[in-house]
């Protein structure tokens, strides 16, 4: 089993096996070395190896499979010529994700690299019509990103044929498990060549994706990749005491002082509600949950990202598509069920080198149920009032800081209980699966 990189000259991708023509497209996007993930699976992969791979998100494994994938596909007999007789609706490679937001993210990835190497390569998921996505797949495609839902439901409607393709990918298969997809991957793996190359990603590989693995791969070449102490940043963990009608108040004027944030409710009403009553309160913001339309959820994840939202305002099932780089505040408007929906949550900060601050609300009524959360996260104990300017600043990788919001538009109208407040500076704790479905 693998648990450290290649060591990788100064020719970057190419010593991999990475073919010319993909090693030039990536320079030009500004990439020239690999990622520890990368430089771990692609030589296996290449090699025609199933690849386990266990790597966090962040750490690179897109790029990993995707160049894995086309680099198989520019080898194959025909190169680039391969487009002018590729076949609708049978792809030669398929990447199933879990979510809408994840399968656009990957072919926005893939797709400049694909033209280079002559490739067609399209995503398809539901929250939006079959029109864009059939006359795509009628055109042709090499390489298929899928969430297993729309797929099952375009095989179905004999708009695709799976018998054709020789790779699969199953990227986070530990929130597949979770959001219970794993049958429908099963019967949609069962569809392709029984000769196929399967890459398996996980931020875990126990319990049902151990067996998805055994079921499902060959002798597998197994790699383990960890960010490094200094690609993980520092990250704060806050437990507040805050009364129910103070509470949105508190959160406007914590993401005034040190958003951007997302901040996490239980339901979709509440999210909604939560999002106008902020917006009331001076802030930017959109709710993202199932009932938002594709469209809806794109933009508001584009604003997020380009800084014209303050605040977006998630439930924990639209929370999985979320795929944005260094947000410094994550707020539990709403408590997490557990400890393994608290680091699902809080991933989302402290990622790529930067810091991050995760803040909790409890009602008074709610210690107990803090305390419980906090031994199962493994912090001391200990549940603070509210202190906004004890807060500290994070900073962005290479040592930029954010500069904090004037917090004029909001008022200082929460009341909190229990003094005794944990440290709160230390890494998210490994995610554990829990034994019951979510």
């Amino acid at each position: 089993m693998s648990t450290s990189a290649l060591s990788v000259a100064s020719d970057g991708f190419a010593v991999l096996g990475v073919p010319p023509q993909l090693s030039a497209a990536l320079a030009r996007g500004g990439i020239s070395e690999p990622f520890p993930i990368q430089a771990a699976t692609l030589p296996d992969c290449l090699a025609g190896r199933d690849i386990c791979g266990k790597a966090p998100t962040g750490s690179g494994k897109t790029l990993a499979f995707g160049l894995g994938v086309l680099s198989r596909l520019a080898e194959s007999p025909g190169g680039e010529s391969r487009g002018r007789r590729r076949d609708g609706g049978r792809p030669r490679a398929l990447i199933l994700v879990p979510t809408r937001e994840l399968a656009s993210q990957v072919e926005a990835e893939l797709g400049p690299l694909a033209g280079s190497v002559g490739a067609a390569v399209t995503s398809v998921y539901g929250g939006i019509g079959y029109g864009k996505q059939l006359a795509a797949l009628r055109r042709g495609v090499d390489v298929l990103i899928a969430c297993p839902g729309r797929l099952e439901d375009l095989v179905a409607r004999g708009a695709v044929d799976l018998s054709f393709v020789e790779m699969v990918v199953i990227d986070e298969a530990d929130r597949m498990a979770d959001m219970g997809f794993l049958p429908a991957v099963r019967r949609l793996v069962n569809q392709t060549s029984p000769s196929r190359q399967t890459l398996l990603f996980s931020a875990t590989l126990d319990g049902p994706i151990d067996k998805l693995v055994r079921d499902y791969q060959s002798s597998p070449a197994r790699h383990e990749v960890t960010l490094a102490d200094t690609d993980r940043g520092e990250i704060h963990h806050r437990f507040w005491s805050v009364d129910a009608e103070a509470r949105v108040a508190l959160t406007a004027e914590t993401i005034a002082a040190r958003g951007p944030a997302l901040v996490f409710c239980r339901t979709k009403r509440g999210a909604d509600r939560l999002s106008q009553r902020l917006a009331r309160l001076g802030l930017s913001a959109a709710p993202i949950h199932g009932d938002r339309s594709q469209s809806q959820r794109e933009r508001a994840l584009a604003d997020f990202r380009s800084g014209r939202l303050d605040v977006l305002v998630a439930t924990d099932v639209a929370a999985r598509g979320i795929h944005v780089d260094a947000v410094p505040l994550v707020v539990h408007y709403d408590p997490p069920a557990d400890s393994t929906d608290y680091v699902h949550r809080s991933g989302r900060t402290g990622r790529a080198g930067a810091d991050g601050l995760i803040i909790s609300l409890f009602g008074p009524g709610r210690v107990t149920e803090a305390r419980k959360l906090q031994r199962q996260l493994g912090f001391p104990p200990g549940v603070s009032s509210p202190d906004v300017s004890g807060l500290p600043i994070v900073r962005k990788p290479g040592g930029g800081i954010r500069r904090p919001k004037p917090a004029s538009s909001t008022k200082k109208t929460h009341r909190g209980r229990h003094a005794a407040a944990p440290s709160g500076r230390r890494p998210l704790p490994s995610r554990k699966r829990r034994s019951s479905r979510r």
